[in-house]
């Protein structure tokens, strides 16, 4: 049983880093479709792959830098300001896009698949970067 309590050494931190970040996911999600002119949701469940795309790629783009920060942040603070920072940089690629695609807002809705795999890839790649500059 001795192998069990250094095993779960750091079960407490595990619970308290793992639900601080399923805080800021729901965060993210609650910010972005606020930023966004369209309702994801309501679109995803009327199977618009656009919207689903675009959501997906952004999440993922989210949630990578946050998996970095969990890595390599040095308390819960230090992960928080990072994790703003990733969301951040999520709307700022969100509103490049928009600016590079300026018929997005009709596009995603539309169902325009194009638009939204575009925009999801860009988001994912902004955080594949984003997480890549977190190994400080």
């Amino acid at each position: 049983m001795e192998f069990l309590k250094f095993s779960l050494a750091g079960f407490d931190d595990f619970l308290v880093y793992f639900g601080l970040s399923v805080l800021f996911v729901a965060l993210f999600l609650a910010i972005y479709v606020h930023v966004t002119p369209y309702r994801e949701f309501a679109l995803i469940r009327q199977g618009n792959a656009a919207a689903a795309a675009s959501l997906s790629g952004s999440l993922l783009g989210f949630v990578l830098p946050l998996a970095s920060t969990v890595v390599h942040s040095v308390n819960l603070w230090d992960m928080a300001l990072w994790a703003a920072i990733a969301l951040a940089v999520q709307i700022l690629v969100y509103l490049a896009v928009r600016g590079m695609l300026p018929d997005l807002i009709r596009h995603i809705p539309e169902g325009k698949t194009g638009s939204g795999v575009f925009l999801g890839a860009a988001s994912l790649a902004a955080g594949v970067l984003n997480a890549a500059c977190l190994t400080y």
